[in-house]
């Protein structure tokens, strides 16, 4: 949604996952006079929310149906989406409500797209415009790039070109988004286990060394899953013994970015944008 579109707004409402992301979108949106009415999801949102934003709807996923009817009740018709819900959660039993349990059993597959792509039909269904997740957020976004004051030498930077194009092919499958790389060789890849974890398992089974690559997907729907990075990343590279870290330019959201860049430079860490 371009932001002309965005005039005479007054509220605007959020689907706040897990991690910084929704605090950060809450902070901006506050600073542009907005009014931000969040559902923020039990035991996976940071109570750090409830002073950011105007209203907070604590709900579980066995209360999912119950959001639709927050938005309406509140006169919201745009929203953002911001932070992860735990995705291993999706194949619990008790996974939640009847609203829930109908979406995921009329989809397909459960890969992120899939599912995020049913939850902005319903929103739509429900007269709700589910919009660019990055919105406010540009700075937070590197353009291309090396960020950091160390830059890659040569057998990494082939390592980044190498890991790039197969992380790109991997992501456009919706398998994950992040992938290590040692030697041209593919070490890790990311699936349902999360970013931090595929760093860890790719480090421990080369002793170090690493390439990590984060990308989004082809056509990356930005209203949902986009790549992000932060000081929580930096420090799982740091412990695999990690040289560099590359991340799709303007597509990828850095939390924290001079932290983080401050904390790769301290390990000898290249970050680069491509």
């Amino acid at each position: 949604m371009p932001l002309s579109e965005l005039n005479g707004m007054k509220k605007i409402g959020l689907i706040a996952g897990n991690g910084k992301f929704p605090l950060m979108f809450a902070i901006a949106a506050r600073r542009r006079g907005l009014d931000v009415v969040a559902v923020a999801i039990k035991k996976d949102t940071s109570l750090l929310i409830t002073p950011l934003v105007k209203k907070v709807y604590w709900l579980s996923l066995q209360e999912y149906g119950k959001m639709f009817n927050v938005f309406k009740e509140e006169n919201i018709t745009e929203v953002i989406m911001a932070g992860q819900v735990n995705p291993q959660k999706l194949f619990y039993k008790n996974v939640g409500d009847e609203t829930l349990r109908h979406l995921l059993s009329n989809i397909k597959d459960k890969r992120p797209d899939t599912v995020f792509g049913a939850v902005a039909d319903m929103l739509a269904e429900h007269k709700i415009k589910l919009i660019d997740s990055t919105l406010f957020l540009e700075e937070y976004l590197p353009k291309k790039g090396v960020l950091t004051k160390c830059t890659p030498d040569e057998a990494t930077w082939k390592d980044v070109t190498f890991g790039f194009e197969m992380a790109k092919k991997i992501a456009g499958l919706d398998i994950g988004q992040t992938l290590v790389v040692k030697n041209g060789s593919i070490i890790a890849v990311e699936a349902i286990e999360g970013t931090d974890e595929a760093i860890l398992r790719g480090g421990r089974l080369v002793n170090g060394g690493i390439v990590v690559i984060k990308v989004s997907k082809p056509n990356q729907d930005m209203r949902f899953d986009i790549p992000v990075v932060g000081p929580k990343t930096i420090k799982y590279l740091s412990r695999m013994k990690a040289v560099c870290l590359a991340v799709e330019a303007q597509k990828t959201l850095m939390i924290d970015p001079e932290i983080c860049i401050r904390e790769a430079e301290k390990r000898k860490i290249s970050i680069v944008a491509l």
